[in-house]
């Protein structure tokens, strides 16, 4: 299933309304990437968030509703998850999630391009 579309405006239209940043969407294996400032902040996976925010946040949101661990190759991976639409549905909810990733994303590092 491709990544929610109404899902994806809500996350556009609420960074759009951030001064001072730039956004950049990149479509990726079925994900829409909302990348701030050169560095990916939150993603749209059907109609799941993906967040980035700061491993220490990690207990935290183990508790939100709708909270589904990320796993890499069987390992879980800090610093991410995704949120499904009961825990984003408020919009509260939504803003507070968003802002954790925009919060994160003003310290994070850009990933290093790999060479070929």
């Amino acid at each position: 299933m491709p990544y929610d579309i109404g899902l994806a405006d809500s996350v556009r239209e609420y960074l759009s309304e951030i001064p001072n940043i730039e956004v950049e969407e990149k479509e990726m294996f079925s994900v829409l990437n909302f990348m701030v400032n050169g560095k990916t902040c939150v993603c749209v996976s059907e109609e799941k968030l993906m967040l980035r925010f700061d491993p220490n946040r990690q207990e935290e949101l183990y508790e939100w509703r709708g909270y589904e661990t990320m796993l890499m190759k069987g390992k879980e991976y800090k610093g991410y998850c995704y949120i499904n639409p009961e825990g984003y549905r408020d919009k509260k909810d939504f803003d507070y999630l968003l802002n954790i990733c925009l919060d994160y994303n003003k310290v994070s590092k850009k990933s290093k391009k790999r060479t070929r």
